[in-house]
């Protein structure tokens, strides 16, 4: 479990009837914002990505994600199925065989990953744009401010 993550996500304060579903509580407690933290995690996003289209075994899905760690790959697959995105299947076989698969909920949840990546895919050459002006201006500021001058606000 990742420090400052409940056990158990409480329901965020205040959602009554006059409630924004467009706004969600972001304090720490809030159930909402620990679910979008583990959804939108990037691990959380490559694993429900790759297992969108078949069942892997551990092994597989770890060769799949580069540079994901073991333990990392544990960890993220563990949480997961207990938020019910992920099934683990374990087969009483020598040596053990487990497969891993999204969920029918997990599976929706794909469809909305796949918009995320068609934006960034839409939009990939503005940003790239975006940061290369940024970091040229911010490259500018830093020689003002190693030069003992003020940064314009």
């Amino acid at each position: 479990m990742e420090e400052g993550t409940s056990k158990e996500p409480t329901p965020c304060p205040g959602n009554q009837e006059d409630y924004d579903a467009l706004q969600w509580d972001v304090r720490e407690g809030c159930e909402v914002r620990q679910i979008l933290d583990r959804v939108a995690d990037k691990w959380s996003l490559l694993v429900i990505a790759i297992l969108e289209s078949r069942t892997l075994r551990f092994t597989e899905l770890r060769r799949e994600i580069d540079g994901i760690s073991q333990r990392m790959l544990t960890v993220t697959l563990r949480q997961l199925e207990r938020d019910g995105l992920v099934r683990r299947t374990v087969y009483p076989v020598v040596p053990p065989r487990v497969d891993y698969a999204l969920t029918p909920m997990g599976t929706t949840l794909h469809t909305t990953i796949r918009s995320l990546v068609t934006w960034t895919e839409e939009h990939q050459e503005r940003i790239a744009e975006a940061r290369a002006e940024y970091d040229a201006r911010t490259g500018a500021e830093g020689d003002l401010v190693a030069a003992g001058r003020s940064v314009p606000g």
